[in-house]
């Protein structure tokens, strides 16, 4: 059984490391959980303890096997109640993370795969990302960045990298969803901007909101 702050550094370090098979530094699991440096070797050294990373030493962290999997558990919990917290409760998806971050803890199995059967298997949370199944498994997202996407041509807006309340807001407010058929009209070098048209309007995106956008190329 995990504890809740092992679940966090669990989590960070599959997030940092490409589902925990890459190792990670301290200070990098460090500022990513908010904390010093000495409490992540201190954490380090428990989870080690119950298999769950290996450390060693100037070498950084990765999980093992087990530990990959109670992390990739956490995250599906997460994204399965993001899901529930939009189509069923009706949240927004810039409402839901801090929500979800505390649901995610949720120790039943059972009530999260009935959950995951009650909303119909979905795929992908309201952001995009994908979800993991019960074992911990989940296919590799097929999407480019808009960057990527030739002028002229047109693709649908799947997945949202910064999923912060400040980027969701902003995507709401120039009415950008997933979903969204999306073609590049122009690329400006001189400060990386592009031109859009979306379904509703054309407009201007900075350098900082594209390489946030990922596009299923049509």
């Amino acid at each position: 059984m995990t504890t809740l702050s092992e679940e966090n550094y669990l989590k960070a370090i599959y997030q940092l490391g490409k589902q925990g098979t890459i190792s990670v530094s301290t200070n990098a699991i460090a500022n990513k959980v908010d904390s010093k440096a000495s409490s992540v070797t201190d954490m380090v050294k428990k989870l080690a303890e119950k298999e769950l990373v290996n450390h060693v030493r100037y070498q950084g962290v990765s999980l093992t096997e087990k530990g990959r999997l109670a992390a990739a558990l956490v995250i599906r919990k997460h994204r399965l109640w993001e899901v529930f917290l939009v189509d069923k409760l009706h949240f927004s998806w810039d409402e839901v993370h801090d929500v979800a971050e505390q649901l995610e803890h949720v120790k039943s199995l059972k009530l999260v795969n009935e959950l995951d059967a009650f909303l119909g298997f979905p795929t992908h949370d309201p952001h995009g990302d994908p979800i993991p199944d019960k074992d911990g498994n989940y296919a590799p997202m097929k999407s480019v960045n808009i960057f990527d996407i030739e002028t002229g041509k047109t693709g649908v807006l799947c997945f949202v990298k910064d999923s912060a309340d400040a980027f969701l807001k902003y995507l709401n407010k120039n009415d950008l969803a997933l979903g969204d058929k999306i073609t590049v009209l122009d690329y400006e070098p001189f400060d990386n901007s592009l031109t859009i048209e979306t379904n509703s309007q054309k407009m201007v995106i900075s350098k900082e909101v594209a390489q946030n956008l990922y596009l299923k190329q049509m």
